[in-house]
C-alpha cells in the first residue's frame, strides 16, 4: 500500500526525490507492520507532509471530477472513498499525538493546519462537478444491482455532500465557507484552552495535617507530583482526574474540597486567556446560521437527521423520561447524605463539595465497602490481563506485545491482536497514564483504519489513551472501580475497530451514528462488573490473593448505590447540550447564565452541578457531540438490553459473541443501526434493563 502512495507523490510533485525520503510521512515506512515510525518523524515534517497530501487529494479529486467517462459507483462514489488515503494517515498520526503527547511546536502546527485542512474538506464537499457526478450516479441507484454496503457508501457519499452545502448558491457557499473555517478554529482553542488551564492548576499543601483522610498512593503521587514542580517536601494536587476526583472523595478537610470543587467546575471560567465564554458563543452562533442556511430549523435538527434519536423531541422525550426515574433517586441520596453529616456532629448542609466524600461514607456504613480496600486487586496490570481474559473467552482473540515496534512515548504499549487460529487481525495502541503532554479524558482512535483496497485486506491500527494515575514508589498504578469499567470502556471501542470487516474505508469500524458508537464500549463495562469476570483475574498486587468472595459481594450490592446522583449529572449535561442546539435564532448568549436556565427548568438539586459545564464541555465545543451528548445513555439502554441476551444464555456464550461480532463488531456503518441491533437481538431495544442496570426502576 504504502509503494502505490510513494510512487503517485513522486508522479504528482516537484519535490525531488531526496525530499520525499527525508520526510518520512512521505516515505515508505520500512517498519513492523508497516506502523509510523515515530522515531523519525519531527515537528518540522507535518506542515509539508500536510501539503504534500493535500496536493495529492487534490489531484485525485480532479481525476474523479473530470473523468470523461459516465459516472458509476466504481468510478465516482468508491474513487471518493478511497481518495485521500495519504492525508488520513498524515492526519491521524498528527491528531493522535497532538492529543496524546503533545508539545508547543504541534499546538502551533494545528493551529495553523487545521483550518487549512477545514478549507480542504469544504472544497471538496462544494465541488460541482464532483457533486454533479455523484448525483448522477444517486438518481440511477435502483438500476445498480448494488450490494447493501454499496447502497450505504452512496446514500452516505450523497447526503454528506448535500448536508456539505453542494445543493447551496454561490453566495452561500462562500459564507459556509468562513463558518467551516472559523469554527475549525474556535472548536481547538476550546479544547486548547481546557488542557492548558487544566494543566496550569495546582493546589499546593504544605500541612501533612490537611493530608488527613487521603489514601497512601494519592499522597505519595503528589510528593512527587510536586517535586517535579519546584514544590520539594510539600504536596501538590491537580484537577486531572486521577487526582482531583480521589481528593473530593476522601479529603477530609472541607475547605480544601471546597477549594478544589470551585476551580474544577469554574475551569474556563476566570476571565483569562483560557476563558471559553466567548468561544462559546461564537461556536453556537455560527453553527445556528450554519444550520439555517442548510434548510434545518436548529443544529440538533442538523445532526439528529444522522442518528439513531432522529429529532430534538424525541432526545427530550427520552431525555425527561429518565430524569424523571432519576431525580427522586438523586433527592433520596442527597437525604442520606445530609443524615450522615448530622450523624457526626455536621450543622452544614450538603454542597456539591462535600457529596462524593460523604457518598463513600454512606457506602462503607451501608456496605462495608471502601475504595482503599478494592483498588489494590485492579492493578493496571491485573486489569489488562481480565480485558484480554473476557475477549479471548468471547471471540478466542489473543494479544502478544511488541517490543521492539515504534511507539511515540516510553509509557505506551503495543500488542498484535490476532485471531483465534493465529492470523493477524490488527494492532493495538495502549497508552494509559496521565501526563502534562496528554489532553484529559478516555478515548479511542486509530493510526490506520480498516478497507479492503485493490483486492488485500487493509488490517486496523487501533489506540486506547486513558488518565490513569502513574505507578509511584515501585508499587503500580491502582485503579478505582470506576477506572477499571472505564478500561472496558475503551477496550469495546476498540475491538469495534479492531474486528471491522468491510471494503469501504468511511463505512469501517466506529463510522456509525454518534448514539449507536458506544454500544460496543458500554456493553463491555456489564462484563466488567460481572463477579464471575472479577474472579478470573482481580488478585492482590502485593500478596497475589484472589479477591475475596466476600468483597465482590459487597461491589455487588452497591452496583446501585449512588446512581441517581450519577445519572442526574449526567443528564443534567445532556440538558445543556439540547438547549444551546436547539436555539433557533442567533443572541449574545452569556453561557453560565444559560446554563443556569437549563438547570434551573429541570429542577436540578442545587447539591449537583452537571457532569460537564459549559466552559469545559469538551464533547459539544471541540469534540464531536454536539447535540449528541445524550448517546452515551441511549446507548445506555442499547448496550443493557445486548448484555441481557448473554445473561439470558450464558456469560460467555460463543454464539451469542459470535452473533454480536457478526451483526455488530464486524459491519461499521454498512447498515442501519436499528437494523443492525435487530439483526443481533431479534427485536428492538427495551428501556427496562437499564432502569434496572441503575437501580431506577
Amino acid at each position: 500500500m504504502r509503494q502505490i502512495i510513494i510512487i503517485l507523490v513522486m508522479a504528482t510533485s516537484a519535490f525531488s526525490c531526496s525530499v520525499v525520503e527525508e520526510n518520512p510521512l512521505l516515505a515508505d515506512y520500512n517498519t513492523t507492520f508497516d506502523l509510523p515510525p515515530f522515531e523519525r518523524i519531527e515537528n518540522e515534517h507535518f506542515i509539508p507532509a500536510f501539503e504534500k497530501a493535500m496536493e495529492v487529494h487534490n489531484t485525485e479529486i480532479e481525476a474523479i471530477a473530470g473523468d470523461p467517462e459516465p459516472p458509476t459507483f466504481e468510478n465516482t462514489i468508491a474513487a471518493l472513498d478511497y481518495s485521500g488515503n495519504m492525508l488520513s494517515e498524515v492526519q491521524s498520526i498528527f491528531s493522535n499525538l497532538n492529543s496524546s503527547h503533545t508539545n508547543e511546536g504541534l499546538q502551533e502546527i494545528a493551529r495553523e493546519i487545521i483550518p487549512r485542512l477545514s478549507a480542504h474538506s469544504t472544497n471538496i464537499l462544494l465541488n460541482a462537478d464532483l457533486f454533479a457526478r455523484i448525483e448522477a450516479v444517486n438518481k440511477q441507484k435502483g438500476e445498480l444491482g448494488l450490494n447493501y454496503e454499496q447502497e450505504m457508501l452512496l446514500e452516505k457519499t450523497y447526503k454528506r455532500f448535500v448536508r456539505g452545502g453542494a445543493a447551496l448558491d454561490n453566495d452561500k457557499q462562500d459564507r459556509l465557507r468562513e463558518i467551516n473555517q472559523q469554527l475549525s478554529s474556535l472548536t481547538l482553542r476550546f479544547g486548547d484552552n481546557i488542557r492548558d488551564e487544566t494543566n496550569s492548576f495546582e493546589l499546593v499543601i504544605d500541612n501533612e495535617q490537611d493530608l488527613a483522610g487521603l489514601p497512601s498512593d494519592l499522597v505519595s503521587n503528589a510528593s512527587e507530583v510536586a517535586a517535579e514542580r519546584g514544590h520539594e517536601g510539600k504536596w501538590v494536587f491537580t484537577h486531572h482526574n486521577p487526582s482531583v476526583m480521589p481528593f473530593l472523595t476522601y479529603a477530609d478537610n472541607r475547605e480544601l474540597r471546597e477549594k478544589m470543587k470551585k476551580t474544577y467546575i469554574n475551569r474556563c471560567n476566570n476571565d483569562n486567556e483560557y476563558d471559553n465564554k466567548e468561544n462559546i458563543r461564537q461556536i453556537v452562533n455560527l453553527r445556528i446560521e450554519r444550520a439555517g442556511m442548510l434548510g434545518y430549523p436548529t443544529h440538533a435538527h442538523y445532526v439528529l437527521e444522522e442518528n439513531m434519536a432522529g429529532t430534538p423531541g424525541r432526545v427530550n422525550d427520552f431525555l425527561l423520561e429518565l430524569w424523571e426515574a432519576a431525580l427522586p433517586v438523586a433527592k433520596e441520596e442527597a437525604t442520606e447524605l445530609q443524615a450522615m453529616i448530622y450523624s457526626e456532629g455536621g450543622d452544614f448542609h450538603l454542597q456539591s463539595w462535600d457529596w462524593r466524600y460523604y457518598a463513600e461514607k454512606v457506602r462503607k456504613d451501608k456496605f462495608d465497602l471502601d475504595e482503599a480496600e478494592t483498588r489494590p486487586y485492579f492493578s493496571m496490570e491485573n486489569v489488562i490481563e481480565g480485558t484480554f481474559m473476557v475477549v479471548e473467552k468471547l471471540w478466542g482473540l489473543q494479544f502478544v506485545k511488541l517490543n521492539d515496534v515504534p511507539r511515540y512515548h516510553e509509557d505506551v504499549e503495543v500488542y498484535q491482536v490476532r485471531e483465534a487460529d493465529g492470523s493477524h487481525l490488527g494492532i493495538l495502541y495502549m497508552d494509559n497514564y496521565n501526563r502534562p503532554s496528554k489532553r484529559g479524558g478516555a478515548w479511542m482512535s486509530s493510526f490506520r483504519r480498516q478497507s479492503v483496497r485493490d483486492g488485500e485486506f487493509i488490517h486496523p491500527v487501533i489506540t486506547i489513551n486513558c488518565n490513569f494515575s502513574r505507578p509511584v514508589g515501585g508499587q503500580p498504578s491502582l485503579l478505582t472501580f470506576d477506572e477499571y469499567t472505564t478500561f472496558f470502556h475503551e477496550f469495546g471501542h476498540a475491538l469495534h475497530g479492531l474486528m471491522s470487516d468491510v471494503t469501504y474505508p468511511g463505512l469501517a469500524g466506529t463510522s456509525v451514528p454518534r448514539d449507536f458508537v458506544e454500544l460496543p464500549s458500554q456493553v463491555m463495562e456489564n462484563w466488567a462488573r460481572h463477579p464471575d469476570v472479577m474472579t478470573m483475574f482481580a488478585r492482590h498486587y502485593e500478596t497475589g490473593e484472589v479477591i475475596p468472595q466476600d468483597l465482590i459481594d459487597r461491589i455487588t450490592a452497591a452496583g446501585h448505590f449512588n446512581q441517581g446522583f450519577a445519572t442526574v449529572e449526567y443528564l443534567a449535561t445532556a440538558f445543556i447540550d439540547m438547549d444551546y442546539h436547539t436555539l433557533e435564532q442567533q443572541q449574545d448568549l452569556d453561557p453560565i447564565s444559560f446554563e443556569k436556565q437549563t438547570t434551573e427548568r429541570i429542577g436540578l438539586i442545587d447539591e449537583i452541578v452537571p457532569r460537564w459545564r459549559s466552559t469545559y464541555l469538551s464533547h459539544i465545543f471541540s469534540g464531536g457531540y454536539s447535540a449528541g451528548y445524550y448517546s452515551y445513555i441511549w446507548s445506555g439502554v442499547l448496550d443493557a438490553d445486548a448484555f441481557e441476551a448473554f445473561l439470558e444464555t450464558s456469560l460467555f456464550d460463543s454464539e451469542t459473541a459470535e452473533n454480536f461480532r457478526k451483526h455488530i463488531l464486524e459491519r461499521g456503518g454498512t447498515r442501519d443501526p436499528m437494523e443492525m441491533y435487530v439483526n443481533f437481538r431479534g427485536r428492538e431495544p427495551e428501556i427496562g434493563p437499564l432502569l434496572r442496570q441503575r437501580g431506577l426502576d
